[in-house]
């Protein structure tokens, strides 16, 4: 199962994001939730570096198919970019556990 943990400020912006896991809804290679997982993250954060012009330092790795990205701070207008891309991110997650929910948690913190 692909788990997926959204940490929030206070203010209920998004701090960081972590992705761990494998879905295991096909073979390796094959899984469209996996590669769908994948494609929305890291098209995400293409998109923050490319569009925001913020580029993102993230700790990725291993078999176990973890990526984690902690929101630098940013001036506002930055931030409230980057804040839009990852909301629709998370809608585009949400989108992928509404059709797959055996294979992706999703938790806020």
């Amino acid at each position: 199962m692909i788990k997926v943990t959204i940490n929030l400020t206070s203010d209920h912006k998004i701090a960081a994001f972590t992705v761990e896991g494998h879905a295991n809804f096909d073979k390796y290679g094959s899984d469209v939730v996996c590669a769908g997982v994948s494609a929305v993250t890291i098209g995400t954060l293409n998109a923050v570096e490319s569009l925001a012009g913020v580029v993102p330092d993230v700790e990725q790795g291993g078999k176990g198919g973890y990526l984690h990205w902690q929101v630098p701070e940013l001036p506002k207008e930055t931030d409230d970019k980057v804040q839009l891309f990852l909301q629709g991110m998370v809608v585009a997650l949400q989108s992928i556990k509404d059709s797959y929910s055996d294979y992706i948690k999703i938790s806020f913190k």
